[in-house]
């Protein structure tokens, strides 16, 4: 009995020297931290501000269509953050703009190809004179333009964008508003039929005569609003030119003011539009996009801050 106890005294020391001498044990792995979700931003028009002593003014704007210069951004904001809280994938068709609302969707077409294309505005820029939009790099290689890095387009509204994520965009009508007034009643409306007053003559029925059936309208075909990267053609004219147009008005006088004061080789240009005269107060033509940028250059040098590039025929 002694001599079992014995045994086992040595066998269970030889084990925990055994398990001393053990190496340790790897330690478990990390977890797995799951990343943040991406913000899905949020729509927001903003308050006006001011860059490089230039003051811009956000606003809705379902009636925007104008033409200028375009240019792209690339690989230097990629992961930051848009100005209504998005993050930036060059990789997505998106666009920033100065002023307008965030997200909206866009029709941007190059008139030097007449390739045409839907992005969703969500950022804010470009900042650079005789800009009017910048396009993701993704929008920028449907449109042949990250070759030459600018081109001459045609930006036109289309509507407000979903939000990220699928939400649907807001109502046109604020909450504040909608909520202002109480619901109208919806308690039981009693009716009767009213009776016949008596020596009162009737008048009999009208046989009604039914209309030619109208021949069937032909499906009105629509280019899609949302960004979906289909690349369409569309015509564009042959020859456009580049001007730097300094304001434009609908009474004659206020356009030959401004002419004087700005001075230069600037003319007074007549438009028909919507059954209204606009006369134009520009300059050029112009040959290229680096002289666009020299006039635009010279005449916001005079202290004229609402100068522009746009493209004309």
């Amino acid at each position: 009995m002694r001599f079992l106890r014995s045994l086992a005294a040595v066998i269970g020391f030889g084990l925990l020297l055994a398990a001393c001498a053990s190496p340790a044990l790897p330690p478990p792995p990390p977890r797995a931290v799951a990343k943040a979700p991406t913000p899905a931003g949020v729509y927001k028009v903003g308050s006006p501000y001011q860059i490089d002593g230039v003051w811009y003014y956000p606003g809705e704007q379902p009636d925007y269509d104008e033409t200028g210069i375009a240019s792209w951004y690339g690989p230097d904001f990629y992961g930051k953050y848009t100005a209504n809280g998005e993050l930036y994938d060059g990789s997505k068709l998106t666009a920033a703009h100065r002023t307008l609302p965030m997200p909206v969707n866009v029709r941007v077409t190059n008139l030097d190809n007449g390739k045409s294309i839907v992005v969703r505005v969500n950022d804010r820029g470009p900042y650079a004179r005789g800009r009017i939009i910048d396009l993701s790099r993704k929008a920028a290689e449907l449109l042949d333009v990250v070759q030459s890095g600018t081109a001459r387009v045609r930006v036109t509204y289309l509507s407000r964008s979903d939000l990220g994520g699928g939400a649907p965009p807001p109502s046109e009508t604020p909450p504040e508003i909608a909520n202002a007034l109480p619901a109208a009643p919806t308690g039981k409306i009693d009716s009767a039929a009213l009776g016949i007053v008596p020596g009162a003559a009737i008048a009999p029925p009208v046989k009604a005569i039914p209309l030619p059936t109208p021949a069937p309208a032909p499906p009105v075909q629509t280019a899609s609003v949302e960004p979906t990267g289909q690349v369409d053609k569309v015509p564009v004219p042959p020859v456009t030119h580049l001007y730097v147009q300094v304001g434009a008005f609908s009474k004659l006088e206020n356009a030959q003011r401004l002419m004087k004061s700005v001075g230069g080789d600037m003319h007074i240009s007549a438009l028909q539009r919507g059954g209204q005269t606009l006369y134009r107060v520009r300059t050029g033509p112009l040959a290229s996009v680096q002289d666009a940028d020299a006039a635009l250059a010279r005449i916001t040098g005079t202290g004229s801050g609402d100068a522009r590039i746009v493209v004309d025929q």
